[in-house]
């Protein structure tokens, strides 16, 4: 029997779509691309993905089922040098909680706040 990994996908909910859209594609430097649901309940942004590469995709939603906030699941984005993207997010709209730390032979971590008050991190090796 395959093993899978955890995760296969991720979901940020936000309550201003065109906000958070902005704030992940400044912070990152990259568009995310308008994604259909098929139920027609949500607004989504996807998150720029390759399939067949590792690690889970994901998008920005909006949808009356859930709500934003501090507290909830933490999303970690890969990226090159942490301090590049954790320098873009103040100016964006958010917050930095705990700047660039070790996590040891892991790399480096950021830990941020959103435009719409979901934590999140980012993760690098440098």
């Amino acid at each position: 029997m395959k093993t899978m990994n955890a995760i296969g996908w991720f979901d940020i909910y936000v309550n201003d779509l065109v906000r958070a859209t902005a704030f992940y594609e400044s912070v990152f430097n990259q568009k995310l691309e308008k994604m259909g649901d098929p139920t027609g309940e949500t607004n989504m942004m996807s998150f720029p993905a390759d399939m067949t590469l590792y690690g889970a995709a994901g998008a920005l939603v909006k949808s009356n089922y859930s709500n934003p906030g501090v507290g909830g699941t933490m999303v970690y984005f890969n990226v090159e040098d942490c301090s590049v993207e954790e320098s873009r997010v103040v100016g964006y709209g958010g917050k930095i909680v705990r700047s660039k730390f070790s996590i040891g032979e892991f790399g480096w971590v950021t830990i941020c706040e959103d435009s719409e008050g979901n934590l999140f991190g980012l993760s690098s090796m440098k």
